[in-house]
């Protein structure tokens, strides 16, 4: 289930004996899509490294994931359908043209996309996504993107941002979507939804 305000979260253990080690947000989403289209159960995953793991305080130690020290945790998984291509994703989903120019859809089930602080309010256990969609003029994306580090971009008056477990949008223009960090389509018709505590995730 979901975690609820003022619940603790996570418990010790470690990755058990079926658990796959993944090194990154990319590599968890290939084996998160692998098991959905053979219809097969999500493995459990032990996250080395990428922007889920950093969300959930791991240190990418291989030998600590698999010892009593490692913490499991139940995360969202987040499913999309572009433009009816369905496909998973786990820590992000990114929108844009190169610079950020125009029009922009951000959507966070983790906190960070690299060094950015796109989704400060995003919780991985919580049964919502984090989305954040608008276009600024250049004035104001310079001076977001400097802010970017911190979370601190946001609010912001041109960007409409909410937390939903279900959310459909149909862009201005075709844009390449990218999933966990890899580009996946350009597409125009986006229909996602969350799927609550549906991995366990070891760091």
């Amino acid at each position: 289930m979901p975690i609820r305000r003022g619940e603790d979260w996570g418990e010790p253990g470690g990755l058990g004996a079926n658990g796959v080690l993944a090194a990154g947000d990319a590599e968890a989403r290939g084996l998160i899509e692998a098991a959905r289209r053979a219809g097969r159960p999500l493995p459990e995953i032990g996250l080395l490294g990428g922007d889920l793991c950093r969300t959930l305080g791991g240190r990418g130690d291989a030998e600590a994931i698999g010892s009593p020290e490692a913490w499991r945790f139940a995360v969202d998984v987040g499913a999309v359908l572009l433009d009816g291509r369905l496909f998973w994703f786990c820590a992000h989903l990114v929108a844009r043209r190169r610079g950020w120019a125009g029009e922009a859809l951000v959507v966070m089930n983790a906190a960070w996309r690299g060094r950015w602080n796109l989704g400060p309010r995003a919780h991985p256990g919580d049964g919502l996504l984090d989305i954040s969609h608008g276009a600024l003029p250049s004035g104001d994306r310079l001076r977001a993107l400097r802010r970017l580090g911190t979370g601190d971009h946001l609010p912001h008056p041109r960007i409409r941002c909410h937390r939903t477990g279900a959310f459909q949008i149909v862009l201005q223009r075709p844009l390449m979507v990218e999933l966990d960090g890899q580009p996946a389509t350009r597409a125009s018709n986006l229909s996602i939804r969350v799927e609550p505590a549906a991995l366990t995730v070891v760091v």
